[in-house]
């Protein structure tokens, strides 16, 4: 019996999900410029895998522009962090500003190639021995197909203040799965 009830309760969100995909309406076309804000408080900001904040919370946001005929865009974000001052080298907050080009090569393949830099106001990470000033640009390239991807970035500075750092690279796969409406 709880089997049966299981199926029916699995099966009645199927066809919900069916019933609002029937009542979509298409989609309006997009504007040729489009701004969007955002705005958050994370309980922890985690940068490839390693805390930037001592896993405490962080206060976030930014600003994006597309200019969707071309793809171009640019935008900038800014978080409070605490790895530099921990590291000795002042500093409470990242800004990141970059740009780039995305669009899509054919159906369902996607692009996307720019240049990001992480800018560290007041951050003097290169008075402390074996370390170089935080402040980073990476360029990236990334290939995606459907909602998967591939990302490529390379520094062209030393990297958030490690000495000799420079030309490194980190790749990012990933998926991006919309879970509902």
């Amino acid at each position: 019996m709880k089997k049966l009830l299981l199926c029916a309760a699995l099966a009645s969100c199927f066809a919900t999900s069916a019933a609002y995909a029937e009542e979509a309406k298409p989609a309006e076309p997009k504007p040729d410029n489009e701004v969007a804000f955002n705005v958050g408080v994370a309980t922890e900001y985690r940068f490839r895998g390693v805390s930037q904040t001592r896993n405490d919370p962080s206060v976030q946001g930014g600003a994006d522009y597309v200019n969707n005929p071309t793809g171009l865009y640019a935008g900038i974000w800014a978080s409070s962090i605490k790895w530099i001052k921990d590291a000795g080298g002042g500093g409470n907050a990242e800004i990141d500003i970059y740009g780039g080009i995305k669009g899509e090569v054919i159906k369902d393949v996607s692009y996307d190639v720019g240049v990001l830099t992480y800018v560290y106001p007041s951050n003097h990470l290169g008075r402390v021995p074996g370390f170089t000033n935080a402040a980073t640009t990476e360029l990236y390239g990334q290939l995606g197909y459907g909602p998967f991807y591939a990302k490529y970035s390379h520094s062209v500075t030393d990297t958030f203040g490690f000495v000799d750092s420079k030309n490194s690279g980190y790749v990012d796969l990933g998926a991006n799965v919309e879970l509902t409406d």
